[in-house]
């Protein structure tokens, strides 16, 4: 007898500078690895654990799917953001029809928004040197 393979979803989700490559393996027990560390001692703030769970939490698998991330890049609130658009792509992956919830709420859309760069003659990207008169 031949032994059945577990199926092992991967994608990639990015979110400002950061890159997460996450994997979602179906039959768990609800446990989220983020570099080898669980997300509770991994993301210090409930926020960002919050941000990372969403997708399943949404689709009310957060206790049925394991999910192991590698995140590199950016601060702890980028790599939240693409470890949250990395599940989102996995679990479309495993099951198609779950893109219609996944979609309106927003979970799919890879944020763009990312630091401005600075400018020459200027102090940052936007801000002036002080001007004088005299």
């Amino acid at each position: 007898m031949e032994k059945e393979e577990e199926k092992i979803y991967s994608a990639t989700g990015r979110r400002k500078e950061s890159v997460a490559r996450v994997k979602l393996l179906p039959e768990g027990s609800g446990i989220i690895k983020v570099n080898g560390k669980s997300i509770d001692s991994y993301f210090t703030t409930v926020d960002s654990r919050n941000q990372a769970r969403k997708p399943l939490i949404t689709t009310e698998l957060d206790k049925t799917i394991d999910v192991q991330a590698k995140v590199s890049g950016g601060g702890l609130s980028g790599q939240a953001g693409s470890i949250s658009l990395g599940i989102a792509r996995c679990l479309i992956r495993w099951q198609p029809e779950l893109k219609t919830i996944l979609k309106e709420q927003n979970f799919l859309t890879r944020d763009p928004r990312a630091k401005e760069r600075k400018k020459y003659g200027r102090k940052g990207a936007r801000k002036r040197f002080q001007w004088t008169k005299r």
